[in-house]
């Protein structure tokens, strides 16, 4: 899991002194953006503090000073997030087994209510498919049985089908930049539940997989993931793109409905074909 420290470093790492008007005056530089000191200083704290702070030796921050350090580090709202996130996690214990989760009634309630030519998902906190319908499992499922979400040992996992079963890259012709959204939005998730034992084995067994995933991680890029195209190469009916959209349930916030609608006719087409093999894959019994 991600530490403060790393967080506010990488951060760090990108900021010039010319992009905040500081003045270097010609004279070398051991570090590629800011120093412990500048940023202290802009952020109005002592440079002792900060460099605590980033060595992991302060006990607490307060809500003024990471406003301060994110306002110098330029963090959009999803970083500033996560910053608070991370702040936080000095107070916690270590990291404990979650229980299996389930899905809030309304959410499945919401999915059940969906058209089934509309593709959706419900998906956990860690990436696991934990209910889709016929039209989802048709379009992100191929080769998996339509109740293996039911049980939380045969979950699918969407992370780590993506990173690490290498037909993913030929699924989705769109892989890099859906690999950049997925790495940042693990993060985010990493913040936000630092505790969460099967959290943190999943991050190592695809840190450990894929170079890619380790790369994008260590730029310390973080997101949030709510609406992106998908420019899919699938199996059964070829090229198609859509675009997902997610939607949260206030009493289930761990939990998103992901719906794919398609970008173009054709995919429009595509899409429309899928659902009625559904009926007859024994996949789907």
């Amino acid at each position: 899991m991600e530490s403060l420290g790393t967080f506010l470093k990488s951060r760090r790492d990108r900021i010039t002194p010319a992009e905040i008007g500081l003045r270097t005056y010609g004279s070398p530089r051991r570090v590629p953006g800011l120093r412990r000191e500048e940023l202290a200083q802009l952020a109005g704290v002592s440079a002792g503090y900060y460099t605590r702070l980033e060595q992991g030796l302060a006990e607490s921050a307060s809500e003024q000073v990471l406003d301060a350090l994110a306002r110098v580090l330029r963090l959009d709202e999803v970083e500033s997030a996560h910053l608070h996130n991370l702040a936080r996690q000095s107070a916690r214990s270590g990291l404990s087994e979650p229980p299996a989760e389930t899905p809030h009634e309304r959410v499945l309630a919401l999915l059940a209510a969906l058209d089934e030519a509309t593709p959706a998902v419900v998906l956990g906190r860690r990436g696991d498919i934990l209910d889709w319908n016929r039209a989802g499992h048709a379009l992100l499922g191929d080769g998996l049985a339509f109740d293996a979400p039911k049980d939380p040992d045969r979950r699918p996992s969407v992370p780590r089908a993506f990173f690490l079963d290498p037909s993913a890259r030929d699924f989705h012709r769109n892989w890099y930049e859906l690999a950049e959204i997925h790495v940042g939005y693990l993060r985010l998730t990493a913040g936000r539940y630092p505790t969460d034992a099967k959290l943190a084995a999943l991050l190592g067994e695809i840190m450990m997989g894929s170079d890619t995933f380790a790369e994008l991680w260590a730029t310390g890029d973080v997101r949030d993931c709510t609406t992106a195209a998908m420019h899919l190469q699938h199996p059964v009916v070829g090229a198609l793109s859509v675009t997902y959209q997610v939607w949260l349930q206030p009493d289930s916030p761990d939990h998103r409905l992901e719906l794919y609608t398609p970008n173009d006719p054709g995919s429009a087409d595509a899409l429309r074909r899928l659902v009625p093999r559904t009926a007859e894959s024994p996949a789907s019994r």
